[in-house]
């Protein structure tokens, strides 16, 4: 029995999007003693996931308006590269128990998953704006998509020190502007649905400059790049396989 689409709907509907990222941290709960050479590991498996994810959202961006999607990479590399300068600048703020680099380094990860999540929140808004089967499939399909979102940022964190549960709410942070776009999304469909392909492709192209300036060197600093390029390649796939078995 079809339920009438209301603001109340979408908003619960883009919620659980959020906190289905806060799940991807709970595999860490089972092993608390993580050695250095897990850095490396989380660092390569963690590229390896945002890349899959990237390339899934230039494909959709593509899909729906090919220049604007590729301005919106540019964006997204420029945006992130100034970020990026500007708190190396001011220095960056403690973020629990981190400082320095790793806070750095924090702030960057979860600040472009967060600016990842506007296009995804808008994404939600704008498929119920088309039919109730259409959001249930996109919000069943980005919620899936973002557990494994929600482990990256974890396999950052946690190795780090921070506890399980700090880092699960740093993922659902992440992922909050999902029901803070979706509802604005659903009431304005025709505003909003033609900038989506930008915020995917800077979303996107932001994802892609964490990984290689970010990720890869720590991956680097306890593996070799061989065995990198293993974790990479496979967590690459497995995100792949994740979204191809969603849809």
């Amino acid at each position: 029995m079809a339920v009438e689409v209301t603001l109340l709907t979408v908003f619960i509907a883009a919620l659980i999007t959020a906190l289905a990222t806060g799940v991807g941290a709970l595999p860490l709960s089972f092993n608390k003693n993580i050695e250095k050479k897990w850095l490396s590991i989380g660092a390569a498996t963690a590229a390896g996931l945002m890349l899959a994810a990237s390339h899934s959202l230039v494909q959709e961006g593509l899909a729906k308006q090919q220049w604007l999607a590729l301005a919106g990479v540019t964006s997204g590399l420029f945006l992130v590269y100034l970020a990026y300068r500007w708190i190396e600048k001011q220095g960056a703020p403690d973020v629990g128990e981190l400082n320095g680099a790793d806070a750095k380094k924090v702030l960057l990860i979860v600040g472009v998953m967060t600016a990842h999540s506007f296009a995804e929140g808008i994404g939600v808004g704008v498929s119920y704006g088309g039919s109730q089967e259409l959001g249930i499939f996109i919000t069943a399909a980005i919620a899936v998509h973002n557990i494994p979102e929600g482990l990256a940022i974890a396999l950052i964190l946690v190795p780090r020190g921070i506890s399980v549960f700090k880092a699960a709410s740093w993922s659902i942070f992440s992922s909050l502007p999902q029901p803070l776009m979706a509802v604005p999304a659903y009431m304005f469909v025709s505003t909003f649905e033609p900038i989506l392909p930008f915020g995917l492709g800077l979303a996107a192209g932001a994802m892609i400059w964490m990984v290689f300036a970010e990720l890869m060197p720590d991956a680097n600093r306890k593996l070799q790049p061989a065995t990198v390029g293993v974790f990479v390649v496979l967590a690459f796939l497995a995100m792949m396989v994740f979204q191809l078995a969603i849809h």
